[in-house]
């Protein structure tokens, strides 16, 4: 079967899901998504896509007014209000959308959680946890290229959430319907942040048309 994505060329907002459908995002993931895209391309273009998709998640960000001088006059100018950001990457696949976020945000903080899926009944298993301090003073964007089944993000954000963030959203290159779902009955106060919602789930719990293993293609452990 053959599958055909047809996005328009804005950025949606529905609820507690935002979709970036700029042209360059979906130009980048159309490339990433071809089973030919060698494994440099494809980490490359995960991280020139995080960088685009880091410019619409922080768009709330807070500024403060700066007296600054310029070549040919005094003015007051905006700057960022602290070094609030920290970014948590899903391990493995998560540290190919992180080393783009910070490209663009290189005063933010890492946090990392490892988790990996049960074959069989995949539910998320939980390896590693590790957060900064003071979290309650921190805006935290969890990063993760798939969003197929919702049970490791779900796992993620509970953990998270254990250590207070002021706020939380969670960023992913593709979603499924089913994993959105799974995410807002879970955390409905997260905004979840993609750059695609696929058809599905298939027997795998592999999202569909998708991209494959992103972990796999980023890291050539195919």
């Amino acid at each position: 079967m053959t599958s055909t994505l047809t996005p328009d060329l804005t950025t949606s907002a529905t609820g507690g899901l935002t979709v970036i459908t700029h042209p360059l995002v979906q130009h980048k993931l159309t490339i990433m998504r071809k089973k030919t895209t060698s494994t440099a391309k494809f980490r490359r273009l995960a991280g020139e896509i995080a960088m685009l998709l880091a410019y619409e998640v922080t768009r709330d960000m807070e500024v403060v007014l700066e007296t600054i001088e310029t070549p040919l006059a005094t003015m007051q100018a905006p700057v960022l209000k602290g070094n609030g950001i920290v970014l948590i990457s899903i391990l493995r696949a998560g540290n190919g959308i992180l080393d783009g976020m910070l490209r663009l945000i290189p005063s933010a903080l890492v946090g990392h959680i490892g988790l990996y899926r049960e074959p069989k009944t995949h539910v998320a298993i939980e390896y590693y946890f590790k957060m900064p301090p003071n979290m309650p003073l921190h805006d935290a964007i969890v990063v993760d290229p798939m969003l197929a089944t919702g049970h490791s993000a779900v796992a993620a954000l509970d953990r998270i959430k254990e250590k207070k963030p002021r706020s939380l959203k969670y960023v992913c290159l593709l979603a499924s319907p089913e994993g959105i779902a799974f995410v807002q009955e879970h955390h409905p106060d997260v905004q979840i942040y993609t750059a695609a919602v696929d058809q599905g789930l298939n027997e795998k719990a592999y999202i569909i048309p998708g991209l494959g293993d992103a972990g796999d293609r980023m890291f050539g452990t195919l």
